[in-house]
């Protein structure tokens, strides 16, 4: 790599990333939260990004938090007052870090969209938690990062239109419902038909796969679908969510697609927002294989080919 290279990522490729990301659940805990301390060591040991590609987002204001989520929802989780039952659909044990890592990482999606507008492309190393509602958590999702970012846009006139890109294996249902009186934010979710969660909410856009979508019909739906919608949504900013879940491999999927699948669904993704000159934040969203190795690097995957396709 020569010297002109590394300054082009090291100025350019802006990736959110902060200790606080690797928090430390008990033991036998299905989440696979070694990710987040793997992922990035991996990257940086490939060479696909140099130390100085990564960013640490601070922990996000309360104003910022109060223009997405509801003030008794916030002083609840402020004052650790959250009820057993609200704490078992979230599927953490709550803590104040909890509180904290969540602030931290739905502003390192804010300021991945800030970036995006400069560069074409920023990512975040966690995010993607698409199951809060304004007034609740669910599904290891305390904040919902994407929709926290969308109305920070909004709210300072920095979009004016926004389109949620929801890869996950499992429906952005909070994200739905936040958005679901917004006009300016479109969702488009394609998941799991039959997985969680078992109450659907209602997207702009919903595209139900059935059990074992392998990767060709997935990915002539995305190549079908997604340019149609840019053309027809025409939004400022895209928020990406990549989730890992799609594998065949993953625990809780119930889809079938390969690695070089997945993979082939992010270049369709950032393909065609390039191609349409529309920004993109990315947030990673869920992952459940057995081998973290399948996780690692699946996600590893769109990290390589925002370098690949923008730089």
């Amino acid at each position: 790599m020569n010297t002109s290279d590394q300054y082009t990522k090291y100025s350019m490729l802006k990736i959110a990333f902060h200790p606080i990301y690797r928090y430390q659940l008990p033991e036998g805990h299905r989440f696979p939260m070694i990710k987040y301390e793997l992922l990035p060591e991996q990257l940086l040991y490939e060479g696909t990004v140099l130390e100085g590609n990564f960013f640490q987002p601070n922990a996000l204001d309360e104003a910022t938090i109060l223009l997405t989520h509801t003030s008794e929802y916030w002083n609840k989780l402020k004052t650790q007052t959250l009820s057993a039952k609200e704490i078992r659909a979230i599927g953490f044990p709550m803590s104040d870090t909890l509180v904290q890592r969540g602030r931290h990482i739905a502003n390192g999606t804010i300021q991945c969209a800030r970036y995006a507008q400069l560069y074409g492309i920023s990512l975040n190393i966690a995010g993607g938690t698409h199951h809060a509602f304004s007034d609740r958590g669910e599904g290891f999702c305390l904040f919902n990062d994407i929709a926290i970012a969308a109305n920070y846009l909004l709210h300072h006139g920095l979009a004016q239109k926004i389109l949620v890109v929801d890869l996950d294996v499992h429906q952005g249902n909070g994200t739905a419902g936040i958005f679901q009186q917004e006009p300016r934010v479109f969702t488009f979710s394609m998941h799991g038909e039959r997985n969680y969660p078992t109450r659907k909410e209602r997207s702009d856009l919903d595209i139900g796969l059935p059990d074992h979508t392998s990767d060709a019909p997935y990915l002539r739906i995305l190549r079908d679908t997604l340019p149609l919608l840019l053309d027809w949504v025409a939004p400022d900013l895209v928020f990406y969510l990549s989730g890992v879940d799609v594998l065949a491999t993953d625990k809780l999927g119930r889809l079938s697609l390969s690695i070089a699948g997945c993979r082939e669904r992010d270049r369709i993704v950032l393909e065609t927002c390039k191609r349409h000159k529309v920004p993109v934040a990315v947030s990673m969203g869920g992952g459940y294989s057995e081998r973290i190795a399948h996780i690692i690097e699946a996600h590893a995957n769109t990290f390589r080919l925002a370098q690949e396709l923008f730089f």
